[in-house]
């Protein structure tokens, strides 16, 4: 893929903060905005998943899956019990 130029507006301390990593990592500013960018994206990416999964897990069991899965839990509590003592 192609690069493209674009122009944006930094503080000057921030600007001279990135210059300064981008000399001690030996890139240039231009991939340390890319390496940035790209891991900020990833966060957010992650951050957004993560959100789904939450909602998806957050739902608590309808009353008959609650029925379903204590009658389970009972079939095998006996099942068990019964092997204990066979």
């Amino acid at each position: 893929m192609g690069s493209i130029k674009t122009a944006i507006s930094l503080d000057e301390n921030l600007l001279n903060r990135i210059d300064a990593l981008s000399k001690k990592m030996q890139i240039s500013r231009s991939r340390l905005f890319t390496l940035a960018m790209n891991d900020y994206l990833k966060k957010q990416e992650n951050q957004a998943l993560l959100a789904r999964l939450n909602q998806a897990y957050a739902d608590e069991p309808s009353e008959e899956e609650a029925m379903i899965r204590q009658s389970m839990k009972d079939k095998q509590a006996q099942v068990v019990d019964r092997e204990l003592w066979e």
